[in-house]
């Protein structure tokens, strides 16, 4: 039987992020039936989110675009075959230099994750709010 300590590391884990992510856009995907009702929808953020987002003064439909391309890149792997450079970690680093900064960078992977997550369901629930749909499907 599983101790409450690693249910609660499972809760936390990159992948547990990683599926809700891909879950909220999968149904953001479902119930926006007419992507193009998005554009310009301004994206009503609140605070620091939308800084993960590439466009300032985007409208929901960028939004929605760029959160799909994202889930594809997560799905596909096509963020690990760009051709940008990238810039390789020292064949010198110690195990535990190296542990540190993978333990950096799942950290910030899981917040990033975690602020689209919010962003898939809030374009959701505003498609189905300015639709009329609000109460739908809840």
């Amino acid at each position: 039987m599983m101790r409450m300590t690693e249910l609660q590391s499972q809760k936390n884990s990159l992948f547990t992020a990683m599926n809700r992510f891909i879950g909220a856009v999968n149904n953001m995907d479902e119930t926006v039936m007419v992507p193009s009702l998005l554009r310009d929808v301004p994206h009503a953020c609140t605070g620091e989110a939308g800084d993960y987002l590439r466009a300032a003064e985007a409208d929901m439909y960028t939004y929605y675009t760029q959160l799909k391309t994202i889930r594809n890149e997560i799905e596909w792997g096509a963020v690990l075959r760009s051709e940008e450079p990238q810039r390789p970690v020292e064949k010198a680093a110690e195990p535990a230099e190296l542990e540190s900064l993978l333990r950096f960078h799942l950290k910030g992977l899981y917040g990033v994750l975690s602020k689209l997550t919010s962003h898939a369901n809030e374009l959701t629930d505003r498609y189905k709010q300015e639709i009329g749909i609000a109460g739908w499907g809840q």
